[in-house]
Formats: C-alpha cells, structure tokens, sequence
C-alpha cells in the first residue's frame, strides 16, 4: 500500500514543477524599495549574531530544545544566502562555543564553514564562528546566558577586529575591513550587536524573532503563570529591556511582516508606530525622512531555498525515472524510512494526513490543537494528525516544558481514544522533513500551524512548497504569509472550535484543496532567499548613505620602542646617532649630548602630529584601570580614592614600562583635576582619564587634549540641548512643579549633569529611561556621586565602552585590562564587572554608592546582569599595596 502511493505522487510533483516554473515570471517585490545592485567591486563583510541554541551548518537538532528552533535554520540560511550574492565577499555568523559533553563536539569546533568561497565574483564564502562565552562546559538556556553577554560582545570583537584587519590587506589596500552591517537575531544578540555598533559605529539591523512583551502578554493571558513567576522563570524584564536597547540603537528592525511591527513592536517605548505610520506615507509620495525621522522597520519575508527541492523534484519526473521504480519490483525504489515511521501509528493510513511541526514548547499551543482534532468527530473520521515534536529518547530526560507537554499529549491521546489516529514518532532527521511534508500532500493533507505567536512561520512556507495547503494562526508572520501565499485559512490560537472547522473545510472540500495548493505553489518564489537578500541589503545601503560611518582608527605602533613614554627619558638607550660635542681637551661631552636627546625628544612631544611616533599607549603589556566610586555621603571623592590611585600605581611601578594607567571615573574633568592635584597625583602618570561616566576622553601625554574621534565616536542620536530641560521637566511632572530637587549643574558637548539636594524623591534609572525613550530621546543614565548626580550622556556612551574603545584605538587586548572597583558604585557600576578584562574588587573601599537606584537590590542578584561566580573577578582585603599586591599574584599578574 506504502508502495502505491508513492508511485502514485509521481503525476502531482510534475504538476508542481509546472507550476512553480510558471510562476517565476509573476514574482512582484515585497516593498518598495531600491533594487540591490550587484557590484563585485564592494567586497563587503557582514556580521550575524544568533547567540543561543545548537547552531551548525549540517544535520540542524531543530526540535531538540525551546532554544534549536526556526530562528537556527534561518540564520544559517541567511548566512549562505548573503554570502551567495554579488558584492559580498564574507559573512561571519557569530555564535557561543559550547564544549559540553552533553551537545556533539561539532559545537566546540571555533569554525566552521557554511558555503565555500566563490572564484566566480571574488567570495570567501560564509562562516560559523563560535566565540567562548560562560562555562564552556555547560550547554546553558537563553533565560542563563544574560550574565555572560559582556563576555560574547569582547569576544566578538576582538575576532571582527582580527578578520577586519585581515580582509583589509586582501581587498582594502591594507585599511581595515569593517563589516558593512552587524545584525543581532533575538533579543541576546540584539543586546550584543547593539554594543558592537557602538564601539566600532558600524550600523546595526535588529530581528526580534519573538518579543518579549508579546509573550509576557500571552502568559498572563493564559493565567498560569505570575508576572513574578513569569520574570524568575524566564528573564522577561532583562529581555525586553534587552530589545528597548537594540530598538534603540538598530538603523534598520528586520520583521517577517507589518502585523510584527503594529502589533508586537509596537508595544515598546522606543517605537512610535503612528510616527511610523506617517513617515511611511512620507515615503510613498517621495518626501526625504533621512535622519532621525527615516523609517526603521521594514517587512522582508523570510527566505527559502528551493533549489534542492526543485532538483529532486525534477530527478523524479525525469526520463531516468523508470531506473528507481519501474515496473519490475527488484528496481522499484525504496520507501522512505520516515514514511513507514508515521504510518504505522494509523489505523487507516489512505486518509488525509493532517500535520503539525513544532519543538514540544507551551507556546506553539499543541495541546489545543490535540483537543480541538479529538472533540471533533467529523475530522477525526476524515483525517488523521501527525505531530513531529522534535527528538526525544526519553520525555523523563527532557526539560520541564518539553516534558510537561508531551506528557499531556499522551494523556489527551488516551483521553480521546486517539490511538490508530494520531502519529507521534520519537525521532526524525532534518534531512527527512521534506518526505514527510510530501506524505502529508500526497494524502491529499493539510499543514497547520497554530502556535500563540508566530514571529516568522517558516514552517508555513516550508509546507506550502511541497503543495499543502495551510491553517495557521492569526498571530503575528503567518497573516502576511498568506496573504502573499493565499493558500489556506487563519484562526484564533485560543479557539478550539475554529482551529476544528478551518481543518474540516479544507480536507472535507476537496476543491477547495486543490485551489489552495495550485495558489500556493504559483506564489512561492515571493519567499526565496534571493528575493529577500536583495530587498535586505537595499535597505542596510539606504540607511548607510545618511550614518555616520567615520570608522574607529587603530593607532599604529612604531617597530622601535622608545620606552613608556617621556618619564624617565635618561634611562633611554636611543637607537640613533646624533652629533655629540667634545670638550676642550677631546673629551666627549656626555652631559651635553644627553640634554640634547631630551631636547629633541621634548620638542617632537609638542608636535601632536606626531605625537604617536614618541609615545603609543599600545605598547603597554597591560592596563590597570582605576574605577573605584568612592564618594561621602555628600557626593564628594574621599581620601580613599587618591590612595587607592597612589597604590594601584606603587604596585604597578615596577614595571612602568609595560604597564599603563586609566582612570574611569564620574566626575567632570575639572574635579578630576582638582582632586589629583590636591592629593599630589600627577596627571602625566595617567595614558587616559575618562571623565563623566564614559562621555569624555582625555589624553594627559597630549596636554590633556580631547579625545575628539571619541566624542564624535559617541554622538549617535545624541539629543543634545533637547533634553536638557526635559529632565527637568520629568522631574517636576513627578514631584511637583514647584520642586527643584533637581537642577542643571556641569553640562559639556556630550554630558548634561543634574544635581539632585539631599532627601530628593528621585526615580530610578529603569522609569527615566522608560520616559525619555516615550518622547524620543535616547541617551544613556547614571546615577553618581553617591546618588547627589545624575549624568545624562550619549547612547553609545559609557564605561564599559570606553575601555572596549581604548582596547580597539590602541590595539591592546581587553584580557589584558585590570579593573579595580569597589564593592559598589554607580548606577553602571554592574556593566563593569563583566567581559574578558579581569576585574579586582576592593573591599572597604566604598562607602556610599548608586547602584540601587538604578535596580532593586534584588533584582540586581536575580536577573542575570551579573556573573556571581566569574573566575576573573579577584577580591581583595582592602586597598593597601600589600593587598592589591597579593589578589594580583593570585590571578597571575605579579
């Protein structure tokens, strides 16, 4: 019986052939937009981030946790795709290296190779690149991963850094070749990408694949769940405010479809969708929204490669047919594995085969879609249901969602009486998906869909390339699926009744079938991947012709070291000859020739042009950097500051040569200066003071000159003198318009300071960035000064980004970065703990600190913002030489 319907697929599959050969010619773009054109002399380098999940090129474990879905297909995919089309010359999909014994060795391998490079327009192809990220022995969930985002973003610059210098010796005459866009999937990525765009301004595209807020509110729909319950179980205020981040920074928001961006997108702060919904009119009748006020979020349908399927379609209509199942049985050819898997669960296998594909996760709604087949007498006389949820070996082993919900479809299964009607197998293999959606069409079967949310709906296009007809849910990709594809029915998730009935018409009406898969085979190449990675890059070249793209320069280093600096110039032993003076009776006039080397060199320091060649910071073997917030209850630096700056220096005196000093610090520049002066600390000993929370760069070797690439590095969406008075305004909106607990204090180009009078009612860091982001401002906060001042600064403006740019500009690794901070400190103080720099805890040094109006205490030690357990986080006794001595031994500096 097997036997006769796979022959009997043969006429059908040259039908779909026919078919889909006649619809290339009535292909129309998804949005309007400017055609890609490619150019082989563009040489571009694109970066993808997808961070979670078991990502490869081969034999993808789709199904084998709520973490390897759709979102592991795609951006693979995407990679080969992009990496495939003219003008591109290497793609790099950046994700976390995982050498657990629990995953296969596959996933520790650092690369691998998706496509291989093309002779054909100069292409090195498309790469995996797994970066070391958290316990490497650990294969960790998404909701874990938050604590080592810090780490994945230092990792990954530093291997973007090392392909960029590398590709530019290839094809940019020995300049760095920076990537054209980098794109963070998901929210972690977004989160990540976010932070790489900002140290290196390169622009950055965000795809949510699912959002946070929309999922926070199906849960509370369902009702099962607590916001508490929802928050410890899966992170959800870390992830959104994840994707407010990535909303703010991205240039372009890549969604599957407009349902994505007016009803999950937005519910966020960050995005105006009636604003959005007038810039695109803008648009339509040719008015320019360049800046600010171009639109962002662009609907570009998923992606398809047919290629193969197209070739074992034709293998099977072909003249060579007879070879694999002619008419002698000895010749026939062989059922697929998975064909005699699924049907021999059912009673009745001629009937239509109704198929659902999903990993076993609460979300994808399997359980109603089981409850509507098994309370629906017609269908089930009708059709049968075959469910492929992933791969298991045993549900005890699986994880408490995964498990939970194939328990209760075994339960459902016995509750009904289903047996003989519904297939469940335990495993499949990738390369098996196609003969099972073929199976399912050959039954003359429905594909169905019917998840809460579905960002994209792969799956959906997927079927509808094999010829079956769909049902799906209404929420979220699949309205604009199909839409274009107009090859089914949509439902309410949440409704047994109709998920039964859209069911029943399509396989009772067999017209209506028919109609559905010859649409839906004439409209498919709408989703290829060529289609979708021209309208791609259109976009990313349309908001590059108005960014900012004055790339980081990298300071280059002199072959010949002429030592730390200026300091201790008599101790030079100088490499070059100079006319030496002789006294009256023939001796050499040694003192006389040494002041003129000092002479010379002193005269060259004065010229900035070129200052580099006489002193480079990226010389230093290591960089201890000085972050300690030690202020009095007034807001003041304490005396333990300057100490702690003396003996961090003591320490590293001994080897001053090879070790440079930073100093990260909230205060303005001028009371940076007064307070080294006071405690007789000279300035010169430091290679940077990065002033104001992160906003400002100084160079002390350069006169204390601005690092001015800095300043204009950071100006990204800088709202400058426009929110000044707004938060003031906000201030006031909350306490009153007569209070001035807070007021204007020192403001420069890049930092509006606010002083805040002691016993002032303030908000935290989490609401005044909520408000801002509401009015369209976007820029970063930070509570210091013991909470007395509030710093608003750029977007891109920080610490922690700070040393990721000094790490960058002077070509000094950030593991070899000591940071010395506190117990506490700043609002910002959290972003400083973590990466690849190792970080020395001083205790005793901070008296009073900020951190808790940025975050609850609470959820500062729950939501995964910080490593607990990092081996690169020492702590020392106190803040004496002997104890910043010690915890440096300790980890392998001293």
């Amino acid at each position: 019986m097997l036997q006769e319907i796979f022959l009997s697929s043969q006429k059908e599959r040259r039908e779909e052939e026919s078919n889909r050969t006649d619809s290339v010619t009535d292909i129309s773009r998804i949005s309007q937009t400017q055609i890609w054109s490619d150019d082989k002399s563009r040489q571009l380098y694109i970066v993808l981030i997808s961070l979670h999940g078991l990502v490869r090129g081969e034999n993808m474990e789709l199904g084998r946790d709520s973490d390897t879905g759709g979102q592991v297909k795609y951006v693979v995919e995407l990679a080969r795709a992009l990496a495939n089309m003219e003008g591109v010359h290497r793609v790099d999909l950046l994700t976390r290296q995982i050498t657990s014994p629990e995953v296969d060795s596959t996933y520790g391998e650092p690369i691998e190779m998706l496509s291989c490079p093309s002779d054909g327009f100069d292409s090195c192809g498309a790469y995996i690149i797994r970066i070391p990220c958290g316990p490497p022995e650990n294969y960790i969930p998404k909701e874990s991963l938050w604590a080592y985002i810090p780490e994945f973003v230092d990792g990954a610059l530093s291997h973007i850094i090392n392909m960029a210098k590398a590709l530019g010796e290839q094809v940019n005459a020995g300049k760095p070749a920076w990537p054209f866009v980098i794109h963070g999937h998901y929210a972690d990525a977004g989160e990540v990408a976010a932070r790489l765009s900002g140290v290196l301004n390169v622009p950055m595209v965000l795809t949510g694949h699912s959002l946070g807020r929309n999922k926070l509110e199906q849960l509370l729909k369902q009702g099962r769940l607590s916001r508490e319950d929802i928050d410890t179980t899966y992170k959800i205020t870390r992830r959104i405010e994840a994707e407010e981040l990535g909303l703010d920074s991205a240039e372009v928001v890549v969604t599957s479809t407009r349902q994505e961006i007016e009803e999950q997108w937005g519910l966020y702060d960050g995005f105006d969708i009636q604003l959005e919904r007038k810039l695109r009119i803008r648009r339509r009748r040719g008015v320019s929204c360049l800046g600010r006020y171009m639109p962002r979020m662009v609907a570009i349908p998923p992606g398809m490669d047919f290629s193969s399927v197209l070739a074992q379609e034709s293998l099977d209509s072909d003249g060579d047919l007879k070879s694999l199942i002619g008419a002698d049985k000895i010749h026939k050819r062989p059922i697929p594995p998975i064909w005699s898997e699924i049907m021999r669960f059912f009673a009745n296998p001629h009937k239509p085969m109704i198929l659902a594909l999903s990993r076993p996760d609460p979300k994808k709604n399997i359980t109603t879609l089981l409850k509507a087949f098994g309370e629906c007498q017609p269908l089930r006389e009708l059709a049968n249901l075959t469910l492929i949820l992933g791969n298991r070996d045993s549900i005890e082993d699986m994880s408490n969602s995964s498990s939970s919900v194939l328990t209760t479809v075994l339960k459902l299964i016995d509750k009904y009486d289903l047996y003989g009607q519904v297939a469940y197998p335990k495993h499949h293999k990738q390369p098996e998906v196609p003969e099972i959606y073929r199976l399912a069409a050959k039954t003359k079967g429905v594909f169905i869909n019917p998840a809460l949310v579905e960002p994209f709906g792969l799956t959906l296009i997927e079927a509808a390339v094999y010829g079956l007809p769909i049902v799906a849910t209404r929420n979220g990709g699949p309205v604009d699926i199909l839409k274009a594809l107009n090859n089914g029915l949509l439902v309410d998730p949440h409704d047994q009744k109709a998920i039964s009935d859209a069911l029943l018409k399509l396989v009772a009406d067999k017209n209506l079938w028919h109609e559905c898969r010859k649409v839906g085979l004439k409209n498919i190449h709408k989703f290829s991947w060529t289609e979708h990675c021209s309208n791609y890059l259109s976009h990313v070249e349309q908001c590059r012709n108005h960014y900012s793209t004055n790339h980081l320069s990298i300071v280059s280093t002199p072959e010949e070291p002429l030592s730390e600096s200026l300091r201790g110039i008599e101790d030079l032993s100088l490499k070059f000859s100079i006319d030496v003076d002789v006294k009256a009776n023939g001796e050499l006039d040694v003192a006389s020739s040494e002041q003129k080397v000092i002479d010379v060199l002193l005269q060259k320091a004065t010229c900035k042009e070129k200052l580099v060649n006489i002193y480079c910071p990226g010389r230093r073997q290591w960089l201890y950097v000085v972050a300690v917030d030690s202020y009095n209850s007034n807001g003041s630096p304490t005396e333990a500051l300057p100490s702690i700056i003396k003996n961090v220096m003591q320490v590293g005196g001994s080897k001053s040569s090879q070790i440079g000093f930073v100093l990260l610090t909230g205060l303005s520049l001028p009371e940076t200066k007064d307070m080294l002066t006071n405690c007789q600390v000279n300035l010169e000993h430091f290679d940077a003071l990065v002033c104001s929370s992160g906003s400002e760069m100084y160079y002390p070797w350069r006169d204390l000159e601005v690092d001015e690439d800095h300043e204009s590095h950071i100006g990204y969406r800088w709202p400058g003198e426009n929110i000044k008075s707004t938060v003031v305004r906000l201030a006031q909106i909350e306490n009153g318009p007569e209070n001035d607990d807070m007021q204007p204090s020192q403001c420069s180009s890049r930092c509006y300071s606010y002083s805040i009078k002691p016993g002032a009612k303030i908000s935290k860091i989490d609401e005044l960035r909520q408000r801002l982001r509401m009015r369209g401002l976007r820029c970063n906060l930070v509570y210091t000064h013991a909470a007395k001042r509030l710093n608003v600064i750029p977007l891109f403006a920080s610490r922690s980004q700070a040393l990721r740019y000094l790490s960058v500009r002077w070509s000094t690794e950030l593991p070899k970065m000591v940071v010395f901070l506190g117990e506490r400190g700043d609002t910002d103080y959290e972003e400083l703990l973590g990466g690849l720099h190792k970080t020395v805890i001083l205790r005793g040094s901070v008296d009073h600190a900020s951190e808790t109006i940025g975050h609850s205490e609470e959820s500062f030690k729950t939501d995964g913002r910080v490593s607990q357990a990092s081996k690169k986080i020492a702590l020392a006794e106190g803040f004496a030489v002997t104890d910043i001595s010690k915890v440096l031994g300790c980890i392998g500096i001293m």
